[in-house]
């Protein structure tokens, strides 16, 4: 039998507005690379790309 959720036991609350899009590692909120979930800023992006898995094209 399932358990119902007690008032208590809420789910974090969704951040709405300026604030819910930045990049996981610096904090910038401009130019954002959301695509795939990646969430990380085009200039943390570069950095980290190889790491992630991409390859660069020339």
């Amino acid at each position: 039998m399932a358990q119902k959720k007690s008032k208590n036991q809420k789910t974090p609350e969704k951040i709405y507005g300026r604030g819910a899009n930045e990049c996981q590692m610096c904090g910038r909120k401009q130019g954002l690379v959301r695509r795939y979930k990646i969430m990380l800023c085009r200039q943390c992006f570069r950095e980290s790309a190889q790491k992630i898995g991409f390859k660069k094209m020339n």
